[in-house]
């Protein structure tokens, strides 16, 4: 095992396509039992760090240890012991849900009456049990999320990998992943989970990563980089077109930015700050105080241009 009991460790871990470094020398360590998330904007590294990870794709240069094996000399081992939810779901759209959980069982050698127990098992955690007749291609994007999840747990895996799980789902539908996804923590499974829904890393990451151009640029629990990072409060602003007066409140608080269609004026108090504000005669549209959040962290850290 890695030092620690760390189940994932990688020591200056680098993946280069051609002249390009995807991964840039990042050291990880994923603890047992908790779940770990990488952060970061589109091309940030963070799927390629999975696949390295996931022994699906070789790394350039470092040192990679999973489940305390080289995935390069042990990969089928160290799959055999993976959960693997990819970003896209990748399910027998001919077959039924449990047909799905049936076949993909039988890909690990386990035995047919082994297959159909899990499968009861896993359809019920999944709350798919009454749809288990039904062909995969009618379901709904949040029913296919779950049904990729179980199939996912059918070799009872130590360690699982969740490429961006709940994209393109409704509010719905994630909150119910998040449960399903908790509860799997709690039962002892090691989640890693690559998001850009700061909300969901802040619901089920112990501790994450921001990564920004092939680097790691920030590393803690949600709370320690909110902490470290960002103020307790934010006061948000806004005015009418053209009338933006930010500028001229920057010394009311430890960071002002200064935005096309608002005002966000970062402090330990926030209210103290919004009478200050009115005090000099300013008079917004609104204003709302709010807690600091890890979307602020993650906007400060890598940036609001959008990445293509």
């Amino acid at each position: 095992m890695g030092d620690n009991g760390a189940l994932v460790r990688a020591r200056g871990l680098v993946k280069r396509f051609g002249e390009f470094a995807a991964v840039d020398g990042i050291d990880v360590e994923v603890r047992r039992g908790e779940a770990f998330g990488f952060l970061g904007p589109n091309g940030a590294g963070k799927s390629s760090t999975m696949r390295m990870v996931g022994c699906v794709s070789p790394r350039s240069g470092g040192e990679l240890t999973v489940l305390g094996m080289d995935p390069e000399r042990d990969g089928p081992r160290i799959r055999a012991r993976l959960g693997v939810v990819p970003q896209l779901d990748n399910l027998d759209s001919e077959l039924t849900v449990r047909q799905n959980l049936h076949v993909y069982g039988r890909y690990f050698g386990l035995s047919k009456s082994h297959v159909r127990e899990k499968a009861a098992e896993l359809l019920d955690f999944a709350q798919l049990t009454e749809r288990a007749d039904d062909e995969v291609e009618p379901l709904s994007g949040g029913m296919k999320r779950r049904l990729t999840i179980a199939r996912s747990l059918i070799n009872d895996p130590e360690l699982m990998l969740l490429d961006e799980p709940t994209t393109g789902l409704d509010p719905q539908a994630r909150h119910l992943l998040w449960d399903r996804l908790f509860r799997l923590k709690q039962s002892g499974v090691t989640l890693i989970i690559t998001t850009h829904y700061m909300d969901e890393a802040e619901q089920l990451c112990d501790r994450l990563v921001v990564m920004d151009g092939g680097r790691i640029v920030a590393e803690g629990s949600p709370a320690e980089l909110i902490g470290r990072y960002s103020t307790r409060e934010v006061l948000e602003l806004r005015f009418p077109p053209g009338e933006n007066t930010g500028h001229a409140l920057e010394d009311l608080a430890d960071r002002v930015e200064v935005l096309p269609d608002r005002v966000l004026l970062y402090a330990a108090d926030g209210e103290t700050v919004l009478e200050a504000v009115h005090a000099r005669g300013v008079r917004p549209v609104s204003s709302i105080v709010r807690r600091s959040t890890l979307e602020d962290v993650f906007l400060r850290l890598t940036g609001r241009t959008l990445v293509d």
